[in-house]
């Protein structure tokens, strides 16, 4: 099981949170069949994902990230809650591209330009909705530009995912480090002295780091307190029943239309590649309950 872990520096002016999702990352791989770049760009978003969803408060909170590139990618969806679960999906899995002049899986340009969309399901009247331009497509950056520019929030985002010679996972997680409003100037130069000369997130997967670890390490020279440890891992909750709800909203006339084309329905979950179908007697029941 993945695991994310909150913590907070005990003067008050830094949040932290940090996730191991290799497990996840892996879950995803296995059900969409991802290329290297695609599970690296999917990882990343799910990994921003599972820690930005632990920041809600509420009743079953939900939240929706989706990057909506011009690159090969296409579109890419992360959906989490506050309990550690999280699915995803990318519209063209299988893509695959040359590696960028580093030698390194080109997220960025599978991505593309584009929007980065933030929904969050607090469950009153409307749920809120921010949109941010993409500013490098490798996921992390636009993450921190989404803080800055509609929550006011500093952040540091680190999103990793390492893919190895037969596509499985070999390491995924990251880091999110906010700055809160009481943080002064002195404490600000010292986190970027802390983080200015880290390894990378690669490198902390191959050292086999914790999510604590790599806190303490990230941090170094603060006082640390770790708030809380929580489970997390790939959850798809779609069901027959949520299958059934959505055809019945596309109404009589496009059920029946179905109906006399097919005679049955076929509908495939984007997020774990599960298959409903529907025969003729449930189309006909469909066709009664619809407007």
């Amino acid at each position: 099981m993945d695991k994310l872990v909150k913590a907070v520096t005990k003067d008050g002016y830094f949040r932290i949170y940090a996730a191991d999702t290799r497990e996840i990352v892996n879950t995803a791989q296995r059900y969409h069949k991802l290329s290297p770049v695609c599970c690296a760009a999917l990882g990343r978003l799910m990994t921003a994902g599972v820690m930005m969803g632990a920041m809600l408060k509420g009743d079953k909170p939900s939240l929706t990230l989706q990057m909506k590139g011009d690159g090969p990618l296409g579109m890419m969806v992360s959906v989490s809650d506050s309990e550690g679960n999280v699915k995803g999906y990318c519209a063209n899995p299988r893509v695959d591209i040359p590696l960028n002049s580093k030698g390194k899986l080109a997220v960025g340009s599978a991505v593309g330009s584009g929007v980065l969309g933030v929904i969050k399901d607090l469950k009153m009247r409307e749920p809120y909705i921010g949109q941010v331009p993409i500013q490098t497509g490798e996921v992390g950056d636009d993450i921190a530009y989404y803080f800055m520019q509609s929550e006011q929030t500093p952040s540091v985002v680190a999103l990793g995912v390492l893919v190895d010679t037969d596509y499985s996972v070999k390491g995924a997680g990251g880091f999110i480090i906010q700055v809160m409003p009481e943080c002064d100037d002195e404490a600000l130069t010292m986190l970027e002295n802390s983080i200015g000369g880290i390894m990378t997130l690669t490198e902390m997967f191959e050292r086999g780091m914790t999510p604590e670890e790599v806190i303490k390490y990230v941090m170094l020279g603060f006082d640390v307190e770790i708030l809380e440890t929580t489970d997390i891992g790939y959850n798809c909750d779609c069901s027959k029943e949520r299958m059934e709800r959505a055809i019945i909203s596309l109404g009589k006339e496009q059920i029946t239309e179905i109906l006399n084309d097919t005679g049955e329905a076929e509908i495939c979950c984007h997020f774990c590649d599960r298959k409903y179908t529907f025969g003729d007697a449930e189309l006909r029941r469909f066709i009664d309950l619809a407007k």
